[in-house]
């Protein structure tokens, strides 16, 4: 299979690529260095390449805390995921040949924030606060008309916090755990839905690969963990306590309420149709995912 990549260089989809390639498929990119691929111009002047399936990982990390987060951010932070989206769309609809598949990955904050609720793919969503509608406005962008969808399969993952060696929350969590000065985010009580890395690649190509997969999977591990749960284990992995929890005015500080909402609140997801799908995971228990990524 010919499968092309938007925002294929990041931490997900360089994870995808390698398993793609090791599967045999062939892998390309779009983006917005020079070189690493075709680039977004290029789509829009010549249009899609010859493909079996399209991919968009693309997106400005909302969490970057070197960006304050006002309206010119919140702006980019949209534009950054609907407009790549958007263009793949048009690209896949204006196409001679359209590809076989058409996959978006969004995010789980789809779902309202809740302590108790419990969702999973069929839950409504996307009107509860700033990043519930993204989601939606992001995957109505993706959405092809009718005549071009009976010729494509479309799926979306909803992904939740993605954990893996080279990048992510590890990434910027590691070094204050590995000096003991980790805690729990505010209450801790919040749920945290998280997914391995590999696994995350791993719905990905089963996505792909399987012409059954259609519609919503939630990129979810299937076990259910708090933020202090989270909190403890990583500590644990790396035999360090978790004694200086986060108060939630101090993040409030740093990334702004509505931004910090998402590490304050948080959603408790099942991956339902993920597993009916067939997929098995990898890291189904937190404790194991955590002790791969930091051995």
């Amino acid at each position: 299979m010919k499968i092309l990549i938007g925002g294929g260089t990041g931490f997900i989809g360089g994870a995808l690529t390698r398993l793609l390639r090791s599967k045999g498929h062939e892998v390309g990119h779009i983006s917005r260095r020079p070189g690493a691929g075709i680039t977004w111009a290029e789509l829009a002047a010549k249009g899609l390449p010859s493909c079996d399936a399209v991919v968009n990982l693309s997106g400005e990390n909302v969490l970057n805390p070197l960006r304050r987060w006002n309206s010119e951010f919140k702006e980019e932070v949209v534009l950054s995921r609907v407009n790549p989206t958007r263009a793949l769309r048009e690209a896949i609809v204006s196409a001679k040949t359209p590809p076989r598949v058409w996959l978006l990955v969004s995010g789980v904050g789809y779902y309202g924030p809740s302590l108790t609720e419990e969702y999973d793919e069929d839950s409504p969503g996307g009107d509860s606060d700033f990043f519930a509608r993204l989601v939606r406005d992001w995957e109505e962008a993706a959405r092809l008309p009718q005549d071009t969808a009976q010729l494509v399969r479309q799926a979306v993952v909803r992904s939740g916090v993605v954990l893996g060696k080279e990048g992510g929350a590890i990434k910027q969590m590691i070094w204050p755990f590995w000096l003991g000065l980790g805690g729990a985010i505010g209450s801790g009580r919040q749920p945290f839905p998280w997914v391995h890395l590999d696994d995350m690649s791993g719905i990905l190509a089963h996505a792909l690969e399987n012409e059954s997969v259609r519609g919503v999977l939630n990129g979810v591990a299937p076990s259910v963990s708090t933020n202090g749960e989270f909190c403890a284990a990583l500590a644990a992995s790396l035999g360090r306590p978790a004694m200086l929890p986060m108060p939630s005015f101090v993040l409030e500080a740093m990334l702004g309420p509505e931004r910090a909402a998402m590490l304050l609140e948080g959603q408790r997801v099942i991956p339902k149709r993920t597993l009916e799908s067939g997929y098995k995971f990898r890291y189904p228990q937190l404790r194991a995912a955590l002790q791969n990524i930091v051995s």
